[in-house]
């Protein structure tokens, strides 16, 4: 059979980073495997829907270079692929289990649960909940004659359905991660399949859409390795067989303290989202990593490795790297600490093996910048081992634009001397006599006038850098003096000699 894996995020918010990466895995997992990955829309939890969450889920994945082939735009043979668009295939289910006894009408109202839940507390109960014990005492059809429960489903009384948990059971599964589980049923409680409004929970839809769909792993955050127990049983009483299992761990804290939350990313000052996400109901905006000048092909290397590891010391790979390399064994089972500075590491290693031409059109774009492609693509090759982000390049490339107006106390002290004065004026007017200039050429020139007394390059170079960039330290001096060109250079130069007082 085929792989098919599937990335089912709720649109309740905006996408964590750990959704992504979640998602990313199912990715690599189907493209390695030949296989399909579907993206399936989970919205049965009604009340806690989020107008324009699928569309920011749905984009988010888009940035990052996630492609389903089967989904809620891409469409598919096994659709809908949005759960409330489905609604009526899972009341059919529900009444199977009931039909077979497996599961159960429930009539209990909000104050009889929180009763029973009281009782349970002053019987000393250590974990109170709807199980193979208490649903005796409680209203619902295991308790109720046929005739009652009749009676109320006819007159409408609300109702939940809930599986009914066998007592004392072994459940046994082998997660790929985890190795094998067991959970004994009698820490289990009688989940609720179909809620009271009609629609489905998250436990019944999830397993008969992955029967549907003929999913063949299920790939997922370790917060659900609670709910496998319960969906192995389910698979069970529809006479189905399970997908594998493969927990992945937590994104933990950079600390390692605690899993990696948005109020932590926030206090520590970096995103935790792919995009920008303005909260519909207090409108705070949280940037996103596309937004902070991530580049989505280093988002995702440094995501893949936030519990995955090669085998190797290999850190740089594509996706269809990735793609190649990725295994579900070779997933670590401890969470992994989110490191920014890793993330920034790899957005810088990106950026330098980006091809000049294509950083010109990212600034471009980005920026509007006023200046020919040949320029920013110049500008880019000067500045791109020094940056993190795309948007630096400008910001700490100001000076190819505009004059200094302003000179580094510190340098100016230190290096701006009656030889220094000297020499770049030589230098100035050496440069006079060419319109253009190469950087192979501009040393050339630089070093014929320092050679004419043997001026150590020292004395002289900090006072150029100065004069041309207000600042004592930067990308190499000659490819700014081929970039601003002879004239510009000149000017700077000069310029500098009226402002600054020599000293020393």
């Amino acid at each position: 059979m085929s792989v098919r894996v599937r990335f089912a995020p709720s649109p309740t918010g905006a996408l964590h980073i750990g959704g992504v990466r979640t998602a990313l895995y199912n990715y690599l997992f189907a493209k390695k495997s030949g296989g399909q990955f579907i993206i399936r829309i989970e919205d049965t939890d009604q009340a806690r829907y989020v107008e324009g969450a699928e569309d920011y889920i749905l984009s988010a994945l888009e940035w990052c270079g996630i492609v389903p082939d089967e989904g809620p735009k891409s469409g598919g043979n096994y659709g809908p692929y949005r759960q409330s668009d489905r609604k009526a295939l899972y009341k059919e289910y529900a009444d199977r289990l009931i039909a077979e006894g497996k599961a159960y009408y429930a009539f209990d109202t909000p104050e009889e649960l929180d009763e029973m839940r009281e009782r349970l507390k002053e019987a000393r109960m250590a974990n109170p909940q709807y199980n193979a014990i208490s649903r005796s005492q409680m209203k619902n059809s295991l308790t109720l004659s046929a005739e009652d429960v009749e009676q109320k489903l006819e007159s409408g009384e609300p109702y939940v359905i809930r599986f009914k948990m066998p007592k004392n059971d072994d459940v046994r599964f082998k997660d790929v991660v985890r190795d094998w589980v067991v959970v004994n049923t009698t820490t289990l409680d009688d989940k609720v399949l179909m809620k009271s409004d009609g629609m489905p929970t998250y436990h019944l839809a999830n397993i008969v859409d992955d029967h549907l769909m003929k999913i063949t792993h299920v790939i997922r955050g370790e917060e659900w390795l609670p709910s496998a127990p319960l969906h192995v049983l389910l698979y069970q009483a529809f006479g189905w067989e399970a997908p594998q299992f493969a927990h992945l761990p937590l994104l933990l804290k950079p600390d390692g303290n605690g899993k990696l939350s948005k109020r932590a990313a926030d206090q520590l000052g970096f995103p935790i989202f792919p995009l920008n996400w303005a909260d519909p109901i207090t409108g705070e905006l949280s940037k996103g990593f596309k937004e902070s000048g991530y580049l989505p092909e280093a988002f995702m290397n440094f995501l893949a490795l936030l519990g995955w590891n090669p085998g190797t010391e290999q850190e740089m790979f594509t996706m269809d790297q990735l793609i190649s390399e990725f295994t579900l064994e070779r997933i670590n089972k401890s969470g992994a600490k989110f490191d920014i500075e890793k993330a920034k590491w790899f957005n810088q290693q990106y950026l330098k093996n980006m091809s000049n031409s294509d950083l010109a059109q990212m600034l471009k774009a980005e920026t509007g910048a006023d200046a020919s492609l040949d320029l920013l693509s110049a500008i880019a090759g000067s500045m791109k081992e020094r940056v993190t982000f795309v948007s630096e390049i400008l910001e700490s490339g100001d000076f190819f634009f505009n004059a200094p107006t302003a000179y580094d106390e510190k340098t100016v002290n230190k290096k701006w001397t009656t030889e220094a004065v000297q020499k770049l004026t030589a230098f100035a007017k050496e440069l006079s006599h060419q319109s253009r200039i190469s950087p192979e050429e501009a040393k050339v020139k630089f070093m014929e006038v320092l050679s004419v007394d043997d001026t150590p390059i020292g004395r002289v170079m900090p006072a150029l850098r100065l004069a041309l960039t207000g600042a004592g330290g930067g990308p190499d001096l000659m490819e700014i003096i081929s970039i601003l060109g002879t004239e510009e250079t000149n000017a700077r130069i000069n310029k500098a000699i009226e402002v600054l007082k020599t000293s020393n």
